[in-house]
Protein backbone atom coordinates (compact mmCIF):
# COMPACT_ATOMS: atom_id res chain seq x y z
CA UNK A 1 0.00 0.00 0.00
CA UNK A 2 1.88 2.74 -1.11
CA UNK A 3 2.39 5.35 -4.14
CA UNK A 4 2.81 3.27 -7.16
CA UNK A 5 1.92 0.29 -5.80
CA UNK A 6 -1.12 0.19 -8.46
CA UNK A 7 -2.50 -3.57 -8.16
CA UNK A 8 -2.51 -3.00 -4.45
CA UNK A 9 -4.11 0.58 -4.49
CA UNK A 10 -6.62 -0.96 -6.76
CA UNK A 11 -7.44 -3.83 -4.71
CA UNK A 12 -8.16 -1.42 -1.46
CA UNK A 13 -10.61 0.81 -4.07
CA UNK A 14 -12.20 -2.53 -4.99
CA UNK A 15 -12.99 -3.71 -1.40
CA UNK A 16 -14.29 0.19 -0.50
CA UNK A 17 -16.51 -0.19 -3.39
CA UNK A 18 -17.76 -3.74 -2.38
CA UNK A 19 -17.86 -2.93 1.55
CA UNK A 20 -19.86 0.88 1.00
CA UNK A 21 -21.80 -0.39 -2.35
CA UNK A 22 -24.68 -1.72 -0.07
CA UNK A 23 -25.53 2.12 1.56
CA UNK A 24 -23.57 4.49 0.06
CA UNK A 25 -24.67 5.91 -2.86
CA UNK A 26 -21.90 6.34 -6.05
CA UNK A 27 -19.38 3.97 -3.97
CA UNK A 28 -18.04 3.02 -6.84
CA UNK A 29 -16.38 6.75 -6.98
CA UNK A 30 -15.54 6.46 -3.93
CA UNK A 31 -13.60 3.20 -3.95
CA UNK A 32 -11.78 5.32 -6.93
CA UNK A 33 -10.74 7.92 -5.47
CA UNK A 34 -9.35 6.31 -2.57
CA UNK A 35 -7.40 4.17 -5.41
CA UNK A 36 -6.42 7.53 -6.97
CA UNK A 37 -5.02 8.93 -3.64
CA UNK A 38 -2.83 6.16 -2.15
CA UNK A 39 -1.71 5.60 -6.31
CA UNK A 40 -0.68 9.09 -6.22
CA UNK A 41 1.82 10.06 -9.31
CA UNK A 42 0.17 12.17 -12.48
CA UNK A 43 -3.54 12.54 -13.21
CA UNK A 44 -3.25 9.46 -15.76
CA UNK A 45 -2.04 7.34 -12.98
CA UNK A 46 -5.09 8.10 -10.71
CA UNK A 47 -7.31 7.60 -13.58
CA UNK A 48 -5.22 4.24 -14.28
CA UNK A 49 -5.59 2.42 -10.95
CA UNK A 50 -9.26 4.08 -10.35
CA UNK A 51 -10.40 1.92 -13.61
CA UNK A 52 -8.16 -1.01 -12.77
CA UNK A 53 -10.29 -0.60 -9.10
CA UNK A 54 -13.50 -0.37 -11.07
CA UNK A 55 -12.38 -3.36 -12.95
CA UNK A 56 -11.71 -5.49 -9.92
CA UNK A 57 -15.15 -4.48 -8.14
CA UNK A 58 -17.17 -5.14 -11.08
CA UNK A 59 -15.56 -8.78 -11.07
CA UNK A 60 -16.62 -9.24 -7.64
CA UNK A 61 -20.41 -8.25 -8.95
CA UNK A 62 -20.11 -10.67 -11.95
CA UNK A 63 -19.93 -13.30 -9.10
CA UNK A 64 -22.87 -11.84 -7.54
CA UNK A 65 -24.83 -12.23 -10.84
CA UNK A 66 -23.46 -15.26 -12.16
CA UNK A 67 -25.14 -17.13 -8.41
CA UNK A 68 -28.03 -15.01 -9.51
CA UNK A 69 -27.93 -16.15 -13.10
CA UNK A 70 -27.56 -19.94 -11.93
CA UNK A 71 -30.57 -19.67 -9.48
CA UNK A 72 -32.77 -18.53 -12.31
CA UNK A 73 -31.73 -20.85 -14.43
CA UNK A 74 -32.04 -23.56 -12.30
CA UNK A 75 -35.60 -22.08 -11.68
CA UNK A 76 -36.62 -21.74 -15.40
CA UNK A 77 -35.52 -25.78 -15.69
CA UNK A 78 -37.70 -26.64 -12.97
CA UNK A 79 -40.44 -24.17 -13.86
CA UNK A 80 -40.81 -24.58 -17.90
CA UNK A 81 -43.98 -22.55 -18.06
CA UNK A 82 -41.58 -19.31 -16.60
CA UNK A 83 -39.65 -19.38 -19.61
CA UNK A 84 -42.52 -17.68 -21.47
CA UNK A 85 -42.87 -14.89 -18.92
CA UNK A 86 -39.23 -14.23 -18.72
CA UNK A 87 -38.77 -14.78 -22.69
CA UNK A 88 -37.00 -12.29 -24.76
CA UNK A 89 -37.76 -8.99 -22.51
CA UNK A 90 -36.13 -11.10 -19.40
CA UNK A 91 -32.80 -11.14 -21.46
CA UNK A 92 -32.93 -8.29 -23.27
CA UNK A 93 -33.53 -6.72 -19.53
CA UNK A 94 -30.34 -8.32 -18.10
CA UNK A 95 -28.35 -7.54 -20.82
CA UNK A 96 -28.74 -4.16 -20.45
CA UNK A 97 -28.40 -4.65 -16.65
CA UNK A 98 -25.02 -5.90 -17.15
CA UNK A 99 -23.83 -3.43 -19.56
CA UNK A 100 -25.07 -0.92 -17.44
CA UNK A 101 -23.54 -2.13 -14.14
CA UNK A 102 -20.41 -2.36 -16.40
CA UNK A 103 -20.61 1.24 -17.33
CA UNK A 104 -21.34 2.17 -13.73
CA UNK A 105 -18.89 0.66 -12.16
CA UNK A 106 -16.05 1.45 -14.63
CA UNK A 107 -17.26 4.82 -15.28
CA UNK A 108 -17.20 5.97 -11.70
CA UNK A 109 -14.32 4.41 -10.50
CA UNK A 110 -12.07 5.99 -13.09
CA UNK A 111 -13.53 9.81 -12.31
CA UNK A 112 -13.08 8.89 -8.79
CA UNK A 113 -9.12 7.72 -9.31
CA UNK A 114 -9.29 11.01 -10.98
CA UNK A 115 -10.48 12.57 -8.40
CA UNK A 116 -8.02 11.35 -5.47
CA UNK A 117 -4.74 12.31 -7.59
CA UNK A 118 -6.50 15.89 -7.35
CA UNK A 119 -7.01 15.80 -4.06
CA UNK A 120 -3.96 14.42 -3.02
CA UNK A 121 -1.84 17.10 -4.70
CA UNK A 122 -3.81 19.99 -5.32
CA UNK A 123 -5.60 20.69 -2.02
CA UNK A 124 -4.65 20.87 1.11
CA UNK A 125 -6.38 18.14 2.80
CA UNK A 126 -3.65 16.27 0.50
CA UNK A 127 -0.69 17.67 2.27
Amino acid sequence: MGEGDTFVNAVIGAVATALLSGFVPLAPLLGGCIAGYLEGGERDDGVRVGLLSGVVGLAISLVFFIIVFVFLAAFLAVVPEALGVFGAAGLFVLVLGTITAAAYFLGLSAVGGWLGNYVKYDTTFGD
